[in-house]
């Protein structure tokens, strides 16, 4: 990867969390997977998907499908870098006159489905996939799963189909981020190993450092994996990346800070010291 581009997808990555740290109060975020999947997002869509602006109705354009939903906020702060909303619209973050909230919704351009209850998008993706290789079309169809989520029965029916059909065309990204709500998956229903699972179920696994931006160049160079089988990349993150403050913390999934706390945690983003956080920690199971 040249150096410029290396940079470029840095720059607009930090002003990603930027966007994700400003959206965390006035009624808050899931902060903490979303700036976990921050550098994911941004680099699919800079490098990787051919999707922008011009091609949102193009039958023949990829797809990207936010299947752990509660991470939009990461979705809409690419979004507003790439030029497919005003950036001045994340402002109206969780406000009425605006279709900008918890989850995805498709009043705003680019958002391909309606995600947030878990477990669902990989079957809406194998769907879209189908129906481009009966249409004959090369288009990519990608699904962002939460490591979490992958305990939910309907992404296991999703796998069995997606690798009896040879749905090469499909890509799966899996945000490792090693936890689920507040608590370590390895502690609640251990997950490992996720390779092998998906590899019985007929697909092709890679895995890369998921804040690495070579790394994901690498894991994503030559997809399809193998001819006929759907493609996995198990991306290792770090919940809360950016912010040491809430990093890999299991008690600030969700958060609702104040906005003399947002102003902290920017300056921490800058490298500023670690924020003393005051705002109470959000607990469920």
């Amino acid at each position: 990867m040249d150096k410029q581009k290396l940079h470029d997808l840095k720059d607009t990555a930090f002003r990603v969390r930027e966007h994700i740290i400003r959206m965390s109060t006035d009624g808050g975020c899931f902060i903490g997977a979303s700036l976990s999947c921050a550098d994911l997002i941004v680099y699919l869509y800079k490098d990787f998907l051919n999707v922008n602006k011009n091609n949102l109705k193009d039958p023949e354009r990829d797809y990207l499908f936010l299947s752990k939903g509660h991470d939009v906020p990461a979705l809409y702060g690419t979004f507003a870098e790439i030029g497919l909303i005003e950036r001045d619209r994340l402002k109206n973050h969780l406000k009425t006159n605006d279709f900008i909230y918890w989850h995805p919704n498709r009043n705003i351009p680019g958002i391909e489905f309606h995600s947030g209850s878990l477990g669902h998008s990989l079957g809406v993706a194998i769907g879209v996939a189908m129906d481009c290789k009966l249409k004959k079309q090369n288009n990519r169809i990608v699904v962002i799963l939460g490591d979490g989520e992958l305990d939910e029965g309907s992404i296991w029916e999703a796998a069995l189909v997606a690798g009896a059909k040879k749905l090469d065309n499909l890509i799966a990204v899996v945000d490792r981020n090693h936890f689920q709500a507040n608590i370590e998956t390895e502690k609640l229903i251990p997950l490992n190993p996720i390779a092998d699972k998906f590899e019985a179920f007929g697909w092709k696994v890679r895995s890369c450092d998921g804040h690495d931006f070579e790394d994901m160049e690498k894991a994503f160079s030559k997809i399809p994996i193998e001819n006929g089988k759907p493609s996995v990349i198990v991306a290792e993150t770090a919940r809360g990346k950016g912010l040491p403050s809430i990093e890999a913390r299991a008690d600030r999934w969700f958060v609702n800070f104040t906005g003399d706390e947002v102003e902290m945690l920017l300056k921490e983003l800058h490298g500023g010291k670690v924020s003393e956080l005051t705002s109470e920690t959000i607990v469920a199971r």
